[in-house]
Parts: structure tokens; C-alpha cells; sequence
């Protein structure tokens, strides 16, 4: 069993207009809503590569209910989800379809109490025992301990299980510190925790704070790795114009995924960098075309190697 953990959920919701123009009214096209955060995100693509996947972080009021609801829908994915007072927030993403440009609004999440992060520890400390890895996603609602990725960190390693952290800001730093095996910053997550905007050289000072391995993000460039190993670039065949909301939660299941399943880091990077691409062209946010990824996993490029640190 692969958890995954997402502390801020979302009930995402994206309309589709035909030209999303400031200051005027529009007709909305289609609605679709689902699940969403980035830790669910990443369960529901790793359910679709047939793993089994658990799921906590919490949810609270009408919209936790819908979530809850609509992930018991959801093959392959057990709902291990906190109860809490205050609602999960939404996200909206306006999808403009002439121009494929999507906005993103996206709201703060529930003020969590101390009884219900005290809650969640106890949840997480007894899924963590079963799991084969743990993916822990996203940014931290109102009332969760700025440190609560680096906490997270330590009770997976202490139990043996490996983990990656997908966050940023200071959250991500603490959770560096406590020496995650895999962390997966965007370029400018990767330059605000590091200072520097040069990627290799930002990827590695990431390493250095404590990160066994770093994925970096790098959009429609790919995928750029560093580890004890060496160093790896991954890039797709072709760019791909969509919505790139949830891509890069996609790169994060291949990555884990290929955790799990023991690849060698070119496999691993390939399949991260085909799901994350087939993401964009997906028509709803967050999900993956199962016939791109399937077109691209053997056409991304990937150099580098074991003697290239």
C-alpha cells in the first residue's frame, strides 16, 4: 500500500469558457468536479497505474463531504481521511478554450485545531506501519504546525518507510532538514529555498540541507535529478498545450511509483515526465490521458547517468 497524505484537500472544481475576458460575464461551457489536492491528486494517478493506495489528511463540512463522497468513487484509493470542523476549501480553475490558458483561484483551507494535527499524527502513525512508501503533498492549512512535514518525515524514516516531500516555502525547508528520500520542488520552489536559480546548482544545495534525492520541476523542460548516484535530465519528445493544473502531482506518482516497483532512475524519470505530460492534455484538471502517456513513456530523453554528480 502506497499513502498518501494531504494536509490541505480541496474540492476542485474547474468551468470551461469560451474566452475568459476581465470585467464581463461568461457563459461557463461544462463544469466538472472532483477530489482534489495534491496528495490526492497523486492517489488517484497511482490507482490508475494499479496500485493500492490509501489516503489521509483531513475534511470537514459540506464540501469534505462531497470530497469524501466522490473518493469513495474512486478505484483503488481507501479514504483514510481526519474528520474536522471548518469546511475544505475549493479550488476554481477557468479553463479558457480558445487561448487553453487556465486562472486558478484558490482558497486557504479550514483553521485546523490542535485535537484534530493531534488526530491526524495518530492516523498517519498507524497507516505508516503498512505502507511501501508515503507521498506527502501540498501546502499546510490555517492551525498545522509550520513543522509538520519535517515531523511527518522522521516517523517514516524511523519506521523504515521511504518517503517524498512535495512542498514549499518554509515548510519545505524544515522538511528538507529531517532528510526525506526524494524531494520534488518546482524551479521557483527550488530557487526560493536555495537562492539560487541556476538548477543543477539549486538542486544540489537542496541535497546538501538534507534531501537524499532532488526532482526538479522545470515545466515543459522536464524533470533535472540529483542523488548519491549522479544526476539525470528527462525531457518530453514535445511540448503539449492543455492545462497544466495536477502535472506535477502526476510526476510525483511516476516517481514514487517507480519507487515502489524498484526501477533504475532513467524508468523512474521517463514514466514521471510521460504522466506529467499526458496531465496538460488531459481535458479535466488533474487527470492523465492514458493513450499519451502510453505514446510517451519510451519517447522522453533522458541523459546522465551514475557517474554524473
Amino acid at each position: 500500500m502506497i499513502l498518501t497524505v494531504t494536509l490541505n484537500t480541496a474540492l476542485d472544481i474547474t468551468y470551461r469558457v469560451r474566452a475568459l475576458r476581465p470585467h464581463t460575464s461568461h457563459r461557463v461551457t461544462d463544469v466538472t468536479e472532483r477530489p482534489g489536492g495534491k496528495g490526492l491528486n497523486v492517489a488517484r494517478v497511482l490507482a490508475a497505474l494499479g496500485h493500492a493506495v490509501t489516503a489521509t489528511g483531513f475534511a470537514g463540512g459540506a464540501t469534505g463531504r462531497s470530497l469524501r463522497d466522490q473518493l469513495t468513487g474512486t478505484p483503488g484509493v481507501v479514504d483514510a481521511l481526519v474528520p474536522v470542523g471548518g469546511p475544505t476549501r475549493r479550488t476554481i480553475a477557468v479553463v479558457d478554450e480558445t487561448t487553453g490558458d487556465t486562472t486558478q483561484l484558490n482558497e486557504p483551507g479550514p483553521g485546523i485545531e490542535s485535537a484534530e494535527w493531534s488526530a491526524l499524527l495518530g492516523t498517519y502513525e498507524d497507516l505508516v506501519r503498512s505502507a511501501s512508501a508515503v507521498a506527502l503533498c501540498g501546502s499546510l492549512p490555517p492551525g498545522v504546525p509550520v513543522g509538520a512535514y519535517a515531523q511527518l518525515v522522521r516517523t517514516a524514516r524511523a519506521t523504515g518507510v521511504p518517503v517524498l516531500l512535495d512542498t514549499s516555502g518554509e515548510p519545505l525547508r524544515r522538511g528538507v532538514a529531517a532528510r526525506p528520500d526524494i524531494v520534488k520542488p518546482n524551479a521557483d520552489e527550488l530557487a526560493e529555498l536555495t537562492g539560487s536559480h541556476e538548477p543543477l546548482q539549486a538542486t544540489r544545495d537542496a541535497r546538501r540541507r538534507g534531501a537524499h534525492a532532488v526532482v526538479a520541476s522545470l515545466g515543459a523542460e522536464g524533470l533535472l535529478a540529483v542523488n548519491a548516484e549522479g544526476r539525470w535530465r528527462a525531457v518530453p519528445p514535445r511540448r503539449m498545450q492543455g492545462n497544466p493544473t495536477g502535472a506535477g502531482d502526476s510526476a510525483v506518482a511516476g516517481l514514487l511509483s517507480g519507487l515502489v516497483e524498484r526501477l533504475p532512475w532513467p524508468a523512474r524519470l521517463a514514466r514521471a515526465v510521460a504522466l506529467s505530460t499526458a496531465t496538460v492534455s488531459a481535458p479535466v484538471a488533474g487527470e492523465f490521458d492514458r493513450r499519451t502517456y502510453e505514446e510517451l513513456v519510451d519517447q522522453v530523453t533522458v541523459t546522465g547517468g551514475a557517474t554524473a554528480a
